[in-house]
């Protein structure tokens, strides 16, 4: 994927809306997808209706969006403790667009160097 991801810095939950249960949190995050971190791994292939919560700041309000994803992949990390789960989004509409925009736009670093 060519796209750069941003890593997202506050505790972001992702839900399984259809078992109202927590899957896990955002560990970055792009308009065309996620990677999620779960203490259990999440069948590859799956497609799953998720609900983001971006968590309220002193300049926003906490938001939710809802959206479809499939797994694209899910491997436990190096220390065994928990999974990282690739998410391709399935479905995004403007609004959640505008949503993720605004999220990255605010809240991701980046790892490149800063132009001398």
């Amino acid at each position: 994927r060519m796209e750069k991801r941003g890593k997202v810095l506050t505790f972001t939950p992702v839900y399984d809306l259809r078992a109202n249960t927590l899957l896990g949190y955002l560990g970055d995050l792009t308009l065309k997808g996620a990677l999620m971190i779960s203490e259990a791994p999440v069948e590859a292939g799956r497609t799953l209706s998720l609900a983001i919560e971006f968590r309220e700041t002193s300049e926003k309000p906490g938001i939710r969006i809802t959206v479809v994803a499939r797994v694209a992949w899910c491997k436990q990390e190096y220390h065994q403790t928990h999974y990282n789960v690739g998410l391709e989004f399935q479905e995004i509409n403007d609004q959640n667009k505008k949503v993720i925009e605004a999220v990255l736009k605010k809240f991701k670093f980046t790892r490149e160097r800063p132009k001398q």
